[in-house]
């Protein structure tokens, strides 16, 4: 446990001494949400109808944009290979990363989604579930963004890698999450979504690191 705070304390004060990341995901959030209004007209009942599904594509989308830097600093600078040859568990390495990563993209995320809801006019009975269907779904955007971060180390063009290996395995995150708020919306039970949401969660908590672990002891190889 130790390791793991140490870990993410060290990638934490990197985050804020950069800052941009952060900046920069809420700021691809904002301007995409936005844009959706321009392209799909003005009128509220339309972005109403909309808007979760909106919400959460532009979330994930954000979310992608500072996944290449996960461990592509780490790898760069040496670190990577001396966490790999040290006794600390790369797993735990991951978990670490990761959780700081969550931190610093998608927590934002999700204190800026209510804002954005009332921009597109979403019914307020629907921000509760959103902002509850986030919390369990970001992390999991997180986990797997980890194993094509951990993937792309070393290739160019690493960034359209890395979007092209996760959107795929981002599609039932954003099915269930964007359904969960549809549902609380039409006054339906939101139950089995956030369900399959947080069996997501655990899926890939047990998963992802053991996945990114590897790849990224092969990368030091």
């Amino acid at each position: 446990m130790k390791i793991l705070i140490a870990i993410l304390a060290r990638d934490l004060r990197l985050a804020l001494r950069q800052g941009a990341d952060s900046i920069m995901v809420v700021a691809f959030f904002i301007v995409t949400t936005t844009l959706f209004p321009f392209g799909v007209g003005p009128e509220a009942n339309i972005l109403a109808r909309i808007a979760s599904g909106v919400i959460w594509v532009s979330a994930l989308l954000a979310a992608m944009l500072s996944l290449e830097r996960v461990f592509q600093t780490d790898f760069e600078d040496g670190t990577l290979e001396l966490l790999a040859l040290s006794p600390v568990p790369l797993e735990l390495v991951v978990l670490g990363k990761v959780l700081a990563h969550w931190l610093t993209t998608g927590l934002p995320l999700i204190i800026t989604a209510p804002v954005m809801a009332v921009m597109l006019n979403m019914n307020s009975a629907g921000f509760g579930t959103l902002m509850l269907a986030m919390l369990v779904g970001t992390p999991a955007l997180s986990l797997i963004g980890a194993i094509g971060a951990a993937l792309i180390l070393g290739a160019r063009r690493g960034g359209v890698l890395v979007s092209l290996l996760v959107l795929p395995l981002y599609i039932p995150v954003l099915i269930f999450g964007a359904g969960a708020v549809e549902a609380s919306l039409l006054g339906l039970p939101v139950g089995e979504h956030l369900q399959i949401m947080g069996a997501i969660l655990l899926l890939t908590l047990a998963l992802a690191p053991l996945a990114a672990a590897r790849a990224l002891r092969l990368a030091v190889e």
